[in-house]
């Protein structure tokens, strides 16, 4: 029996940015666990030997389905795309 995944509620997409500068993203229920779990090692094995790791995005999502093509969406997207929704980011929470 497999386990079922709860549907709607709240979904993250996050991106970290890692020490060495490469951008790791992934999708949580609960991102402040998420991001602790990268931090201490015991998150993604890409995000292992790249700490620290800093949150440089993250968008809230009501579905699961939209949450999980938004992460592959943003996977798929060059490092320079990445870039630009990283300070799209940062102009909007600063000003």
């Amino acid at each position: 029996m497999s386990k079922k995944i709860k549907r709607s509620g709240s979904f993250y997409v996050y991106i970290l940015e890692c020490s060495d500068g490469t951008f790791y993203t992934g999708y949580t229920k609960n991102i402040e666990a998420r991001i602790g779990l990268h931090s201490s090692g015991k998150g993604a094995k890409y995000t292992r030997d790249r700490r620290p790791v800093k949150l440089a995005w993250v968008k809230e999502y009501k579905y699961f389905k939209r949450a999980f093509m938004r992460e592959l969406e943003i996977k798929r997207m060059s490092r320079k795309k990445k870039e630009e929704l990283v300070r799209s980011c940062l102009k909007i929470n600063i000003g």
